[in-house]
């Protein structure tokens, strides 16, 4: 009891550290930040998101909820003491591309190949309601004088699936390799698809398309499938044959890296495709490898240790509430509410047309709930092209924030059954 008692003390005692640390470095800010103030940022947020994630970790909540609410805590929506620099933005988007190259790597193939088909019909259900959602619920509180077209867009707002959070919390969990962790991990990855999809479509017919016409979008996104198919099988082969050779060394998950980054460059510049979609597949190709297990170990470390905690503390970072009026607040809940049941309720819909049965199909709905980044994307988009006011990122922020936080702890309760089928391991445990 002792023991208990002591390690208690001593996690809260670690986690009260960043606010000191915090202050300190408010004020060394004005003489010198402007020369190497990044590095304290850096340290700020790698002492706040762990020292929240081990409290989080307290009362039972997955520690990604910690590092949601250390940005949320830094940023302008709070504090306002960090605000997002160049470095942090670029380190975040290395640090979702790491997210999912790992949980690629994780994946097993011939159960993705028997989930395709549920995924497939999770994703459809998954933006389809949403974006019916989205528009009803703008149309109760649009008084603008285009209606119908910001209507529309903010239901394609509510489609999109940000799965970095999932992927991570099912990872804390260990149940990212379950049938519904599979089948949620397919689904998060074609419902970017779709999305982009809808969200090119949408942009098309308004007038303010930067992708070109409906058809070549769809023809780059077949193309980028059969490119990183081209690819990846003769990679894959001469992985293998170099593995077998020679035994685990460093320099294996420096090839599966630098694969990984060409991967998501080549679909993001040249395709149009997201880069963490491409990411996902490059870890897929890694997963069949002789050293898929060396190479998610050594992997994960440089995530656990900078780039993952600098995500999730970005998401919160970049938020701002400010100006948030009566009626803003009202749009927000609405927006937030409707975000949430239709996502669910789509994606259990199209888990039960896909035969999924039992309580997989609401862990699967819940799943596919957190928003974050790629709303806050499309977002930017549909201000840039002037089809949505400045005004709609408050609301679409409180979205983010909420579902964001609220995800992982859903994912915990449903999660909890101890009976959750999980799938054969195919090589080591991730490092925690």
């Amino acid at each position: 009891m002792e023991k208990v008692i002591r390690i208690t003390i001593l996690d809260m005692a670690f986690a009260c550290l960043w606010p000191v640390v915090l202050l300190y470095w408010l004020r060394i800010k004005g003489r010198y930040y402007m020369e190497i103030g990044f590095l304290v940022d850096l340290a700020i947020i790698l002492l706040s998101t762990k020292a929240l994630g081990v409290i989080t970790k307290k009362f039972q909540l997955p520690q990604v909820v910690g590092a949601l609410l250390a940005g949320l805590i830094l940023g302008p929506a709070v504090l306002g003491v960090i605000h997002e620099s160049e470095l942090i933005h670029d380190l975040a988007e290395i640090g979702v591309i790491i997210i999912m190259f790992s949980a690629g790597t994780e994946v097993d193939i011939n159960e993705l190949k028997k989930t395709g088909k549920a995924s497939l019909i999770v994703a459809a259900f998954g933006v389809v309601v949403p974006l019916l959602g989205g528009f009803l619920i703008a149309s109760l509180f649009n008084l603008s004088f285009m209606p119908l077209m910001e209507n529309i867009f903010i239901g394609v707002i509510l489609t999109a699936t940000s799965v970095s959070i999932t992927v991570e919390t099912l990872q804390e969990m260990g149940k990212l390799k379950s049938k519904a962790g599979t089948i949620i991990l397919g689904a998060a990855i074609l419902d970017d698809v779709i999305g982009l999809i809808v969200l090119t479509f949408i942009m098309g017919i308004s007038g303010t398309g930067e992708s070109g016409p409906f058809y070549i979008v769809l023809l780059k996104i077949v193309l980028f499938f059969v490119v990183a198919l081209l690819v990846g099988i003769p990679f894959n082969k001469l992985f293998n044959s170099y593995g077998k050779v020679h035994k685990k060394k460093r320099r294996f998950p420096i090839f599966a890296l630098a694969f990984c980054l060409f991967i998501s460059f080549i679909g993001e510049r040249y395709f149009g495709v997201a880069d963490i979609a491409g990411a996902f597949i490059a870890g897929l190709v890694i997963s069949t490898t002789v050293h898929s297990g060396y190479i998610h170990r050594r992997v994960e470390i440089l995530s656990y240790m900078l780039l993952t905690p600098i995500f999730f503390a970005s998401i919160g970072i970049r938020i701002e509430i400010s100006g948030l009026s009566w009626h803003l607040v009202l749009v927000s809940l609405g927006i937030t509410a409707v975000a949430i049941l239709t996502k669910i309720l789509g994606s259990m819909l199209g888990a039960r047309l896909s035969g999924i049965k039992g309580p997989d199909t609401l862990r699967i709905g819940i799943g596919m709930v957190a928003r974050s980044e790629v709303a806050l994307i499309v977002t930017n988009k549909g201000v840039s092209a002037g089809i949505i006011p400045v005004s709609y990122f408050a609301p679409i922020a409180v979205m983010v924030i909420l579902t964001s936080i609220m995800t992982p702890i859903l994912l915990k309760i449903v999660f909890s059954d101890k009976k959750v089928k999980t799938l054969p391991e195919s090589g080591a445990d991730a490092v925690a």
